[in-house]
Order: C-alpha cells, then structure tokens, then sequence
C-alpha cells in the first residue's frame, strides 16, 4: 500500500509567503492524509470535562434561538451536566441586545455550572461588552493559518501574533481570562507560527498569575485521530505537543472540531486522551457548517472512557431531544443515535423476532432504562400479533393494564394488513409512517389528530413569539409612542398577526389599535379606551404571572378564527407593568 509521506518541514522561501501547505491542501483535490510512522504516547489528563458552544457555533447554522429557548436550553445542559458540573462552561455572542437579554437570564438561574463565557473579535473595544455583563471569561478570535493570516487579515505572522499579543495583554490587565481560538489550526504551520504563539501565551499567563487557555479549533475537519499521521492533522500530535512543546497545562487546553470529514466525535475523544481535558461540543451536534460534536455523544464518550456517570443523569438526552422537536420545530433525522425517533429501532424481520425474545441481542444497552427510549421494531409479516402489539404499545406509550393484548380487534386488523402487504412480493419492513397511519384508522381514540397537532405547535409559536417582544426595551419602557413603534414593527414582520395592544394593570388599553393595515377600518370600531380586565387572557396572565394562550374563538370584527396570546411586562424586580396581548389568525400561521 502507497502512503502519503510527511513533507510538513517544507517552508516558504520568504517569510512574506504563506505556507499553504499546498502538498497536503491542494484544494482541486481530496485533502491528503500524511504519515511520517512516528509516534506520540496517550497522555491523557487527571481531569477531562465537556464545554458547551450551543449558543455561539450552534446558532451558525439554524435560525437563531429565541430568549427563552436559550434558556430553556441552559437549563437543559445544567441538568445533563449534573452534580459534577461535566458540562463546564458555555460560550456566549455578546453582540445583539437579544443576545446580552439571553446571558443575563441565564446569570440569574444562579447555576454554578455551566459556567458562561464570552465569545470576541481580537480587538480591544470589545471588552466592554465583556466588562458589561460582568464575565470572568471570554474566547478570542486568534486565527493561526497562513490561510487566515495571509489570505483573510492581509498580514504577515509577525503583524497578526503582535496584535493577538496585545488584545491578549488588555485582558489580563483587567482580570478576565483570555481564551485564545486557535482558528485554522489542523492547516496551520505548526513550528512555524502556532509553539512560538503558545508559548508567548504561556510565558504571558505566568506573568499574569492569570490561566490563559487554549482552544484547538479543527475549523475545516481536517484533524484525524491516527497517531502516525503527520502535523499540522494529526491530533494526537497536536494535542501531545502543544502540552510538552507549547508548555499548555492540560487544563487549560481545549479542542474544537467540525464534521466536514465525519470525524468530529472520534477527534474530539482523541483529543482527551492526548492531554486535553476539555472537549466543546453543542447539543445535537448543530454548528457552523457540518456542526460540532454533539454534546450527547460527548456525554456518552465520556462516561465510556471514566467508567462512571459521576450523577450523570442520562434520560435528560430524551428531554432535550424532544424539546427540539416539539418547541424548535428542528427536524432530527428518525436514526440519528440517541435522539432520533428511530435510533433504536431495527428494520429487519429476523432482528424484530429476537428483540421480542430478548431486547439485548440487538439493543445497544437498555435504551428504556438510560435514555426512556424503549426499544423499538419494524413490522414485518415475520412480527406477527405479538409484534405488532409490541410496536402499538411502545409507539403509544402504554404501560401495565393500559396496554393493548395481542388479540385486540385492532392488532388483528392491522395484522392482516400487514400480511396482504407482503403476499404482494413486498420485501422491505413496514415504515414508521405507514404503521401511524394504520393506528390512526383502526385506532384513533389513540392518536392525537393533525389538527391538534398543528393547534399545540401554534400555540408554542405565539408563546415564543410574545416571549421575546416583552423583552424589547421599548416595550418595558411603558412609553406609550415606544411601545406602538414596537408593536407596528412586530405586525409588520408578521403577517398572520391581526392586532397587537398593551394594557395596563387595571386592564385599560394604553395603545392605539396596532392592526394590519387592510384591517385598519374594521378596527376602527373599537374604543381607543377599552378595558379587558375581564377577558380570559387578561385574567389568566395575571393570575399565571406567565405567557397565556386562550383558546380559539371567531374574531367579531374580522370573522377569523383566532387565538389570543398574552404576556406580562416586567420590571428588574419582576413586578408587573402590563400585558402584552397579540391576536392571531390560526389560518394564517397554519399556512406558514
């Protein structure tokens, strides 16, 4: 077998030239993975841990998180964390006025971990926004290739190690721990730029009495876990070296990597037991691009690797899974592992009939006991009356006494079904969807209906929704002329809104009529000054002191069928200003 030999020592003529490392990166071809058979012992750390990049490299590659499902989410990785803090930090944007909301509501749940961090450009005015929200932490844009360097900042090595230096330098002189990203770095020049950079930082964080830290950032998914591969991929050299050579605490060392080659986890795992003690990750593995590795695997990696959950409680991955689901509306692929509706689900009619002997022939371990998965069969002619109950009864979650017999009238019919579907040569098992829509026929008493369905993800998108524009500034002002700004804004963006308003605490009305501007007119009729103290949404907002969805009703003046969502306008110390309240046309968002 031929193998790609390590020419990494090979250096531009001038300083003045990157090195592109064109023998590795030829860019009209596959990248090359390059061996000089020499060997680096595991090294791994007394300590590894798991950081969290959810709500800075995740939200790069999906719709942007609102408020509350940032928070909602943070909960999550506290919870998934566990008693130990596993999950150590999370990174921050610090940019948007959404984004400094989502870190102070976060602050205030009081966590101890995961612990929250910034995330800057390598200039100095941006320390005020860390300075701002009071961060012990922040990341740092310091991209180490001659791509970056050379290509994207339009310097030499000197000019950009220099400037990394002193926004390095502006940060310890105010306290905060600097983490540098080593953007770029499985193509970078690793003798060249990156041990005489790391070393600096070492040589400054001494100084200082102040860890700075290392982040690895495999930006492209270059990095490969063989231990004879050649720098600048090999992450077990990478990661040996920048501890041994660049002098980096394994504590203070971090990696970060990307899928583009589908090798984010096991990378990510390389590199803890190659002396690195921190692995970033997001959840679901949602990051720039290809993604991050995904937090849940981490977890799971983890635990492999330490032989103890250290508290980790494992079911939490369900919950999180289903929140994506269900209040993002992210569509996770049916056999992505752990979280996929299908994960632990086997297609193949010899593997059904052992699962139903016994589950651990084909289980990756008991799924219902770790995760609150049980697990799942495909129906084949194979499964039979058992089977198919099987499959109802895990779909349907139905335990005990509630469970569906073999003989039930509905198995039976759908047991025939299935059969008549194989006497036509059918040969591969029956789909997920398939069976759903059987259940739906025979029973659907069972079944919640597409119309509630869609009714349930309405109402989590107005809860969404009016939870964010309580948050907007103009809004808490309590200024009336703001606060119409605002709302004519709010119907603007969204078209299936019909009429949004505040009230105050007594129930009067303190806003013009903010309607769509067709529905101007018809609108019209209604008092400037009505009182809606008595109105179901009015009552149940003050009461829940939270976000209130009525049920549906038919608008008098627009004939529409409409829900009402509401929510109350707090001040720092949580006290009630007013409400805030939307009607929306359910035809309207059903069609979006």
């Amino acid at each position: 077998m031929k193998w790609m030999l390590d020419a990494n020592k090979m250096k531009p003529e001038k300083e003045e030239i990157p090195n592109l490392l064109r023998e590795f990166f030829p860019y009209t071809e596959v990248p090359k993975i390059t061996f000089d058979f020499k060997e680096v012992p595991l090294n791994p750390p007394d300590d590894i841990w798991i950081t969290c990049t959810t709500f800075r490299d995740g939200q790069q590659a999906r719709p942007p998180y609102t408020v509350k499902q940032i928070v909602d989410l943070f909960t999550f990785i506290h919870r998934l964390g566990g008693p130990k803090g596993i999950i150590r930090q999370c990174e921050f944007f610090l940019y948007s006025q959404k984004d400094k909301d989502a870190v102070r509501k976060c602050q205030e749940l009081g966590f101890e971990f995961p612990q929250i961090t910034g995330w800057i450009r390598a200039v100095k005015q941006d320390f005020q926004l860390v300075k701002e929200l009071g961060l012990k932490e922040t990341g740092i844009l310091t991209s180490a290739s001659d791509y970056h360097i050379y290509l994207k900042l339009k310097k030499d090595r000197k000019q950009a190690m220099e400037a990394y230096l002193d926004v390095v330098k502006s940060a310890l002189e105010i306290g905060v721990i600097p983490r540098c990203h080593l953007e770029d770095i499985t193509r970078a020049d690793f003798y060249g730029f990156i041990i005489p950079f790391v070393q600096k930082l070492m040589e400054l964080s001494k100084e200082a009495k102040i860890p700075i830290k290392i982040r690895a950032c495999d930006t492209m998914g270059y990095g490969v876990s063989y231990p004879q591969a050649a720098l600048p991929r090999s992450v077990p050299k990478l990661i040996y070296n920048l501890v041994k050579e660049g002098g980096v605490p394994p504590e203070q060392l971090e990696w970060h990597g990307h899928n583009d080659f589908h090798k984010v986890l096991v990378d990510a795992s390389t590199a803890w037991l190659y002396g690195c003690s921190a692995a970033n990750g997001s959840l679901l593995g949602y990051g720039e691009r290809t993604g991050n590795p995904p937090i849940e695997g981490l977890i799971m990696e983890y635990i492999a690797l330490k032989g103890s959950t250290d508290g980790i409680d494992t079911r939490v991955i369900t919950e999180i899974g289903d929140y994506f689901r269900n209040e993002i509306g992210a569509d996770i692929p049916p056999n992505y592992p752990f979280v996929g509706s299908e994960f632990n689900t086997t297609r193949a009619g010899i593997h059904a009939d052992g699962i139903i002997k016994n589950q651990e022939i084909y289980n990756i371990f008991d799924t219902e006991k770790l995760l609150d998965r049980p697990m799942g069969v495909a129906i084949t002619d194979k499964s039979g009356a058992a089977g198919a109950a099987y499959w109802l009864n895990t779909y349907l979650k139905l335990k005990g006494n509630q469970q569906l017999p073999k003989n039930h009238p509905a198995v039976l019919k759908i047991v025939e079904w299935v059969c008549e579907q194989y006497k036509e040569r059918r040969t591969t098992a029956i789909s997920t969807d398939e069976m759903i829509i059987q259940a739906k026929k025979y029973l659907p008493e069972y079944i919640e209906s597409d119309f509630i369905k869609l009714r349930n993800k309405t109402r989590r998108i107005a809860k969404h929704l009016i939870h964010d524009l309580v948050e907007d500034s103009k809004i808490k002002s309590m200024d009336t002329k703001k606060i119409e700004a605002a709302l004519t804004e709010f119907i603007h963006t969204h078209s299936f809104i019909q009429f949004a308003y505040v009230v105050g605490k007594n129930g009067t009305k303190i806003t013009h009529n903010i309607v769509q501007p067709q529905d101007i007119q018809v609108f019209e009729k209604l008092p400037v000054d009505e009182n809606y103290s008595d109105r179901q949404w009015f009552k149940g907002t003050m009461k829940k002191k939270a976000a209130f969805v009525s049920d549906f009703y038919t608008s008098k003046l627009t004939k529409k069928l409409c829900i009402t969502v509401a929510a109350p306008i707090k001040d720092k110390k949580g006290k009630i200003l007013g409400i805030l309240g939307a009607d929306i046309k359910f035809e309207d968002i059903a069609q979006l």
